[in-house]
C-alpha cells in the first residue's frame, strides 16, 4: 500500500458502535473498515458518474437521430457523415 496519511474522523457515537460492533465480529480493524467503506463510495459514486454520461449521451444521440430519421437521411448528406464522424471518434 501507498504511504498512507494519518487523518482525524469525527462520528457520531450509534455510527461508531455500530462500526466497532462490526470490527469486533470480523476480527479487523477500524482503519480498514474506514478504507474499505470510503472504497466502496468512490467506486459507486463512479457507477453513477457513468451511468449519467450514458444518460446524457443517449439522450444527445436520440435527439440526433430524432432530426436524421426527420430530415430523411438523404436531404444533406453532410449531416449523416457528421453522425458518422461523431459515433466513429466514440469508438
Amino acid at each position: 500500500m501507498a504511504q498512507a496519511k494519518r487523518i482525524m474522523v469525527s462520528l457520531p457515537d450509534s455510527l461508531l458502535q455500530e462500526v466497532d460492533g462490526i470490527v469486533r465480529r470480523e476480527q479487523g480493524n477500524r482503519s480498514a473498515f474506514v478504507r474499505e467503506a470510503m472504497l466502496l463510495l468512490i467506486k459507486e459514486r463512479h457507477r453513477l458518474e457513468r451511468l449519467e454520461r450514458c444518460r446524457n449521451g443517449y439522450e444527445k444521440m436520440g435527439r440526433i437521430n430524432r432530426k436524421l430519421a426527420e430530415d430523411g437521411l438523404e436531404s444533406d448528406s453532410r449531416d449523416l457523415e457528421s453522425y458518422e464522424d461523431y459515433l466513429a471518434k466514440r469508438e
